[in-house]
């Protein structure tokens, strides 16, 4: 609103130079030149910039949903269930430790009684996934609900190799 006022302001004050301004500005548009004593703004030039690399054509070919999903890493590393992946203990409550390892869910696993005190946050561990979402019905639901966990068996540390080597 301030704005308006002040080029109101400005309009009444000096008629003649508002009208030489606009007249230019719009014969320039209509030619498609730039005003010579103008510069382009940040905006400006970077939204120039970026109209000329969308005029390039692309040389490969958009490729459809399925054949990316198809050739994607991802599905290359097939059936996770009843393979062994390492994680990390996130957070420790008790006995129970939070892992993730890096899929949708963590998992929660028993502190083994055995070098108990080395599994602290931070830890890198071995796992074995038997499901990666646990999820079941409950109590007259006819949906399955999820647990927002995954089952995995806790196979003990991570070795650190470079330890080792004498």
């Amino acid at each position: 609103m301030a704005l308006l006022r002040s080029l109101n302001k400005l309009v009444r004050l000096n008629p003649k130079i508002v009208n030489l301004k606009c007249a230019r500005t719009l014969s320039s548009e209509a030619s498609g030149e730039k005003p010579p004593d103008s510069k382009l703004g940040g905006y400006a030039q970077a939204f120039e910039k970026f109209e000329t690399l969308k005029t390039e054509e692309s040389k490969e070919p958009p490729q459809t949903f399925a054949s990316l999903l198809r050739n994607s890493k991802f599905v290359d590393l097939g059936d996770p269930e009843g393979k062994v992946v390492t994680g990390k203990i996130f957070h420790v409550v008790d006995d129970d430790l939070y892992i993730d390892f890096g899929w949708k869910f963590h998992c929660v696993c028993p502190r083994p009684k055995k070098n108990a005190g080395e599994y602290v946050r931070g830890t890198r561990v071995r796992l074995l996934i038997k499901q990666l979402e646990l999820s079941s019905k409950f109590l007259g639901y006819e949906k399955d609900v999820t647990l927002l966990e995954a089952d995995c068996v806790l196979l003990g540390l991570v070795q650190d190799r470079s330890k080792n080597i004498q």
